[in-house]
C-alpha cells in the first residue's frame, strides 16, 4: 500500500484491479484516500480522494462496475460512487440513518441492503440503495440489532445476517431478510 491503512475496504474490480478505500492510520484518523493495486504488475497507484473520510464502512461493487462507499467513521450517512475508469468519486444521497459497522449485500435485483451497525447505540434499522434513482429507502428491520455481523446471499435471494454484536456482548443469533 502507498498508505498504512486499518479498518478499510477492499473491492475486486471488473478488470481485476483491487480498489482499497479509506480507513484508519496511524494515529487513527479517518483516511479519504483510495489506491489501486493491479496484480499484474504488483503495483499500487492512488486514486481520486474521497469527498469525506471512513472507516468502518462498506464498499459494494454495482452491477455497473462503480463502487458505492457507505457510512463509516466519521462519515456517518455520507455515500459515494467511485468510478474506476475516471477515478473520480462523486456524493450520492446519504443513508436515512446514521452507521458504520454495517454490513451491504448486493441483490438480485441490483439494489444494495445496507443492515445494523453502530450510531452510538446497536441498530436493527436496514435500508435499500437504488444505482439506478441514487437514493435510499427505509426496508424491514432485523429482529436483533446487531453491529459488525456478517451477511450473506443465499441462492434463494435471502440474505442470511449472522452474528455481531449488541449491548449484551457477542451474538450467536442469526435471521433471514427476503425481499417483498
Amino acid at each position: 500500500l502507498t498508505t498504512a491503512r486499518f479498518v478499510h475496504t477492499a473491492t475486486l474490480l471488473p478488470n481485476g484491479k483491487v480498489l482499497v478505500v479509506g480507513g484508519g492510520n496511524n494515529s487513527n484518523i479517518p483516511l479519504a484516500s483510495a489506491e489501486l493495486y493491479d496484480p499484474a504488475s504488483g503495483t499500487w497507484t492512488n486514486t481520486g480522494a474521497l469527498a469525506t473520510g471512513h472507516q468502518w464502512h462498506t464498499a459494494t461493487l454495482l452491477p455497473n462496475g462503480k463502487v458505492l462507499v457507505a457510512g463509516g467513521y466519521p462519515a456517518g450517512s455520507s455515500a459515494e460512487r467511485h468510478q474506476p475508469a475516471s477515478g473520480v468519486w462523486t456524493n450520492t444521497d446519504a443513508l436515512l440513518t446514521t452507521r458504520r459497522k454495517h454490513t451491504a449485500t448486493l441483490l438480485p435485483n441490483d439494489k444494495v441492503l445496507v443492515a445494523g451497525g453502530y450510531n452510538g447505540s446497536y441498530l436493527s434499522s436496514a435500508e435499500l440503495y437504488d444505482p439506478a434513482s441514487g437514493t435510499w429507502t427505509n426496508t424491514g428491520a432485523l429482529a436483533t440489532a446487531r453491529s459488525s455481523p456478517t451477511t450473506t446471499l443465499l441462492p434463494s435471494g435471502k440474505v442470511l445476517a449472522a452474528g455481531g454484536s449488541s449491548g449484551s456482548g457477542y451474538l450467536s443469533s442469526a435471521e433471514l431478510y427476503e425481499m417483498d
